[in-house]
């Protein structure tokens, strides 16, 4: 399901895309008034899956920024750190490849009440999603680990869903406060 901000062809256009918590993100033109919006996430996604449909959810539409939300899948199937940045590598090329001018937007993936257990996997993939932003030019690099955590160091409990998986609308805030700023200013 796509969600369609306001369509305005005098805009710039973003795309978010990737996993659940792209897909399930209401209202995410709000963040971004001033834009054209539209959600092409897609629950349950990988970054191989992501890198498959890059055609469809991203080069064909030709944004001038892509943010991309992936990973947080990827471990909980078991994969490795290095694995994803693999296929991250290859997303993002493909990215730059036919759209120079794109910027690029890697959220890390975020900590969950759920999938607590994996937490060294996650920091390990985020500190690797880092350090390859900052070594790439258009890339940019959101941290939403951190301010997902309370003071104890662990995922805040009421900005989940019952699943603890998925985020309510106090966690959507707190992506809100955190990616709209770093995208906006860019």
């Amino acid at each position: 399901s796509v969600d369609y901000a306001f369509q305005d062809e005098t805009r710039d256009l973003i795309i978010l895309t990737g996993s659940s918590s792209a897909r399930m993100r209401k209202n995410v033109g709000e963040t971004f008034p001033d834009y054209n919006v539209k959600n092409y996430g897609f629950g349950g996604s990988q970054m191989f899956e992501l890198l498959y449909f890059i055609n469809e959810l991203v080069l064909n539409e030709s944004p001038d920024k892509v943010i991309i939300y992936e990973g947080d899948n990827d471990i909980n199937a078991g994969k490795t750190a290095d694995e994803v940045m693999v296929t991250t590598a290859e997303v993002v090329g493909k990215i730059k490849e036919a759209l120079p001018e794109t910027a690029i937007y890697l959220i890390s993936p975020k900590p969950s009440l759920s999938r607590w257990k994996l937490q060294e996997k996650y920091i390990d993939l985020n500190e690797k999603m880092k350090t390859y932003s900052e070594k790439s030019d258009n890339l940019t690099f959101i941290d939403v680990w951190n301010p997902m955590l309370n003071d104890e160091g662990t995922p805040i409990k009421d900005i989940f869903v019952s699943d603890g998986l998925h985020m309510n609308e106090k966690g959507y805030k707190i992506w809100h406060e955190v990616i709209g700023p770093v995208v906006v200013k860019e």
